[in-house]
């Protein structure tokens, strides 16, 4: 096992003790370093780190006790062998220097075969421990790799993982040439206004994922009701309505958190917290917070973007539709607190809504690495019809300042 020569620190104030030292080592392959005090011994240790020490218990001014104490209080003495002589040869100095940290103990004078004795076993036991040190480094280094290649793993499946969930809720958006601002806005303003409401971490990382699939049931309403240009009627109207038990329906019996904060949301983000809300009518708080969350960041992005059928709101005009009401949405209908959270963050969203353009790959509220960046046909959406492009519904447009603007799908 040995592939280099031990070096043993000779500590003792006597120069005869010392070249007796040396004259018994030197046929046993052995390096060997001198001192002559305490403080030298320590200077020593230090600097050139011996696997082995032999060590005098009385000498002047620092004694081989204390040598031994302040050895054993440097990182790099905990487990070097030592083995200590002394001329004292009672019970008690054993065991105080046993007790202190000596590894042997010997009485002078030295017997010369138990000394190189001795002196060979600790120095196998040293080789010993250096060979477990060192398959203990060579192992936290297979783990610290292994683990960061799991890691590595993990965080990739957890991207594609969340790249299908945001493709999935382009599948619902994807007759709307905003898709890819319009769900990464959605995650974004409801990570806002949850992580101000004191939603913990991890439902706020679901709720910032499962968000954009809100509308996901969209899917399986037909296209001569979604995308009908005239008035619907009102079995019509409760056809568009059913895209939120669709959409948990398609969501329905995961076991991840995300999908099954997503069929929350699918289900409950036309709620209303006065009861007015569809498709359960549900009231205050049995609705989930998810859904009230999603709900009231879904009409703030839909009043301030352009539709077939109406031009954008601007940021006041909706404030105020928000706030003060306009006859179709009322301030009852949003729970409170959500309706508080959004006063004080406000301007958070609104630069959100100005600045983000849903391709950034470093977004937090995505982690989608090229989601936004899925290829989309030119629709030409400036240019569209309701039977090309969206939907509307006749039977709810209202006169509203700025235009018109229906009921929030």
């Amino acid at each position: 096992m040995r592939t280099k020569k031990p070096l043993v620190l000779l500590v003792d104030d006597e120069e005869r003790a010392l070249k007796l030292y040396e004259a018994l080592l030197s046929p046993e392959g052995v390096t060997t370093v001198q001192a002559r005090n305490g403080l030298e011994a320590l200077e020593c240790f230090q600097r050139l780190k011996p696997d082995i020490v032999v060590l005098d218990v009385m000498m002047p001014d620092m004694d081989g006790i204390e040598v031994c104490r302040r050895i054993r209080e440097i990182p790099e003495g905990g487990n070097v062998p030592i083995l200590m002589v002394s001329a004292l040869g009672d019970r008690e100095s054993r065991v105080k220097c046993l007790a202190i940290g000596a590894s042997e103990f010997l009485d002078k004078p030295i017997d010369k075969g138990e000394f190189t004795t001795r002196l060979n076993n600790l120095i196998k036991v040293k080789e010993y421990q250096d060979f477990l040190q060192d398959q203990s480094i060579m192992l936290e280094k297979l783990v610290r790799e292994r683990t960061a290649e799991v890691f590595r793993t993990h965080e990739e499946l957890k991207r594609s993982y969340h790249d299908i969930l945001y493709r999935l809720a382009v599948v619902a958006e994807y007759r709307d040439g905003d898709t890819a601002r319009h769900i990464g806005r959605i995650g974004r303003y409801t990570r806002l206004i949850a992580e101000e409401l004191g939603v913990p971490a991890k439902q706020l990382e679901a709720l910032t994922h499962a968000s954009p699939m809100h509308d996901i049931g969209k899917v399986g309403i037909p296209d001569s009701v979604l995308l009908k240009p005239g008035r619907l009627t009102t079995e019509e109207f409760e056809t568009v309505k059913a895209h939120t038990i669709i959409g948990a329906r398609i969501l329905g019996g995961s076991s991840s958190n995300v999908i099954s904060c997503a069929e929350e949301i699918a289900l409950t983000h036309h709620e209303r917290f006065d009861g007015t809300g569809y498709p359960r009518g549900l009231k205050g708080e049995d609705i989930p917070v998810s859904g009230r969350i999603v709900m009231l960041a879904d009409i703030y992005d839909a009043l301030r973007s352009a539709r077939p059928y109406k031009p954008p709101f601007d940021r006041e005009t909706t404030k105020r539709i928000i706030f003060e009401g306009d006859g179709r949405t009322q301030p009852g209908h949003f729970d409170p607190a959500v309706l508080k959270v959004f006063r004080k963050i406000e301007p958070e969203l609104n630069n959100i809504f100005d600045s983000y353009k849903g391709t950034d790959p470093a977004d937090p509220a995505r982690n989608f690495s090229y989601a936004a960046e899925i290829p989309l046909p030119d629709l030409k959406y400036e240019k569209r019809t309701c039977l090309n492009g969206g939907w509307r519904r006749d039977d709810e447009f209202q006169e509203s300042g700025a235009g018109v603007r229906p009921d929030l799908p």
